[in-house]
């Protein structure tokens, strides 16, 4: 594993980014929900060796940025913002998972002149149509509705299971087979949630987070959104994701005119599972469009 570098950078308070390096364009990696910067640790060295300067933040209240003024996605969004101004200094090409596809999304809808182009991994995307029902999902998305209730399950849950248990229940959900994550980023991932144990509102981030992000979905014009960006897309996406179902970026890419492309036998986060498959299509596709992004 090539080297990462930590560091901070006030931005209305404290934010923690992993710096990856590498010369070129500028390249923004945003985690999703539950997730952190480190969820990029096996395809960041890589993309910075391709030609492109790549840096991951922690999103307010998660990873090692403490939670501030609220980690709903207005928030985050605005950190985004104050992420490429501050730090990145010019525009960037996004690379957004889950719920950071999302914060790309808006980001580039807001502010088009500081994105040169998105790749969205398996982005979070509004529940239309028919979906699979997963009892396991369903209840951990319900828990987080009642503000007191969501962050006392999460808090209790977490002290019970501890880090150990904690990350390899949350692996389970968003990977085909965890069994494919190298040990140095399991690890990783381990270390850090067992600081986050002793930090008390990191729970209370991740509730606010799901309630704002539930809500958004749910919102009927979230769509318009979409169809502000004028940036060019990827959407890469887990073939058998539990989380948004991969025909849901099919549908959406087919009605944008968006590239899509789904990767067999692959979950939630195809740049921790096959980090191979997703640079391929992402370096791919990124030198072919990138002339057209600057």
């Amino acid at each position: 594993m090539q080297r990462m570098v930590s560091r901070h950078a006030d931005l209305d308070g404290p934010v923690h980014y992993l710096d990856f390096g590498g010369d070129g364009p500028p390249m923004v990696c945003v985690h999703g929900l539950s997730g952190s910067a480190l969820n990029w640790m096996a395809v960041g060295p890589r993309l910075a060796a391709a030609g492109h300067r790549v840096v991951a933040l922690d999103l307010r209240g998660f990873g090692r940025t403490p939670l501030g003024r609220g980690t709903r996605l207005r928030d985050n969004r605005r950190l985004l913002d104050l992420f490429l101004g501050q730090v990145v200094g010019g525009p960037a090409t996004l690379i957004g998972n889950s719920m950071g596809g999302l914060l790309a999304v808006m980001q580039a809808a807001a502010h088009p002149e500081t994105v040169s182009s998105l790749v969205l991994v398996d982005p979070a995307l509004p529940w239309r149509g028919r979906r699979p029902f997963d009892l396991g999902l369903f209840a951990f998305f319900g828990a987080m509705v009642p503000p007191v209730a969501g962050e006392a399950v999460l808090a209790w849950g977490a002290r019970r299971w501890g880090a150990e248990t904690v990350v390899a229940g949350v692996l389970a959900a968003v990977c085909a087979d965890p069994g494919r994550l190298s040990d140095d980023l399991v690890r990783a991932h381990v270390d850090q949630e067992a600081g986050r144990l002793a930090w008390p509102r990191s729970h209370r981030a991740l509730a606010q987070a799901s309630r704002s992000l539930l809500w958004a979905l749910g919102r009927r014009g979230l769509l318009a959104t979409y169809r502000q960006v004028h940036a060019p897309v990827l959407i890469v996406h887990g073939e058998l994701d539990r989380v948004v179902p991969a025909a849901f970026s099919r549908a959406l890419g087919a009605r944008l005119g968006w590239h899509v492309e789904v990767l067999p036998g692959v979950g939630h986060v195809p740049m921790m599972e096959t980090p191979d498959e997703f640079l391929s299509l992402t370096l791919g596709w990124l030198a072919s469009h990138q002339p057209a992004a600057a």
